[in-house]
C-alpha cells in the first residue's frame, strides 16, 4: 500500500511539473496574457480540468514556487539557531541563496524576468506575494518576541510598542528584501550574468543589512557571516 501511494504521489508530482514546464515555455514564447489554459493543457496532453486542479490560478502556473517564497523569511526566523538574532539568521540565509543563485531571491533568467516584467497580471501577483511574505514574517517575529514582564501597576493607556515592534521590523526587512529582489531582476534584464549579479549584490546586501541593524537596534557586526 505504501509503495502504491508513493508511486501515485510521484506521478502527481511529475504531472504537475510537466504542466508547469509547458506553461512556462508558452508564456515565454507567447506572453502570459496571450496564452490560454487550453493551450497549456494541449501542450501537456492533459485535460483543462487537470491544469486547474493543480493550479487554480493562472498566475500560479508561472509563479509556482509561491509557498516557498511567501513563507521563506518566516521559516528562517522560526528555524534559526538557539540564541541567534532573527536579523542575523535572515542575513545568513539571504547570503546562501545569493551564492546559490536561487530563484526565490530573484535569479530567474532573462527570458522569465522579461515575461514577468511585460505582464501586468504577473507584476501585480508578485506584489501580492511580497505582501504575503511580509505578513508571514511579521507573524513569525511576533511569535519570536519575548513576552513582556508583567506590570504590577499597569498604566491607564498600555504601551503600543511591544505589539507594533515586530510588524515595524517586518516592514523594514521586507522593504529591503523587495529592493534586493527587484535589483536582481533589473540586472538580469540588463544582461548581467548570474555571477556578475552575485558580485554586485554582495556588498549592496551587506550595506542594507547594516542599515537594518542600525534601524532595528542590532549589532551591525552580527548581521552577515
Amino acid at each position: 500500500m505504501g509503495i502504491e501511494l508513493g508511486l501515485r504521489e510521484s506521478k502527481k508530482q511529475e504531472t504537475r511539473q510537466l504542466i508547469s514546464d509547458c506553461a512556462t515555455r508558452l508564456f515565454i514564447e507567447q506572453g502570459f496574457e496571450q496564452t490560454t489554459i487550453a493551450e497549456i493543457a494541449a501542450a501537456a496532453r492533459v485535460a483543462k480540468k487537470t491544469v486547474t486542479n493543480y493550479f487554480p490560478r493562472k498566475e500560479d502556473l508561472a509563479l509556482d514556487h509561491h509557498e516557498a517564497f511567501t513563507q521563506g523569511l518566516a521559516r528562517t526566523v522560526a528555524e534559526r539557531g538557539p540564541g541567534e538574532d532573527p536579523l542575523t539568521a535572515l542575513g545568513r540565509t539571504f547570503r546562501t541563496a545569493l551564492l546559490e543563485h536561487s530563484p526565490v531571491v530573484g535569479f530567474t533568467g532573462p527570458a522569465f524576468a522579461r515575461m514577468v516584467a511585460d505582464s501586468p497580471t504577473l507584476t501585480a501577483r508578485l506584489r501580492e506575494l511580497h505582501d504575503q511574505r511580509e505578513e508571514a514574517l511579521a507573524a513569525a517575529l511576533t511569535a519570536a518576541a519575548p513576552d513582556p514582564a508583567p506590570d504590577p501597576a499597569p498604566a491607564i493607556a498600555p504601551d503600543p510598542a511591544p505589539a507594533i515592534a515586530p510588524r515595524a521590523a517586518a516592514a523594514l526587512i521586507a522593504a529591503a528584501d523587495r529592493l534586493l529582489f527587484r535589483r536582481i531582476q533589473e540586472l538580469t534584464l540588463a544582461g548581467r550574468t548570474d555571477d556578475q549579479i552575485e558580485a554586485t549584490l554582495i556588498p549592496e546586501a551587506d550595506h542594507l543589512r547594516t542599515l537594518l541593524a542600525a534601524a532595528l537596534g542590532s549589532d551591525p557586526t552580527t548581521v552577515t557571516p
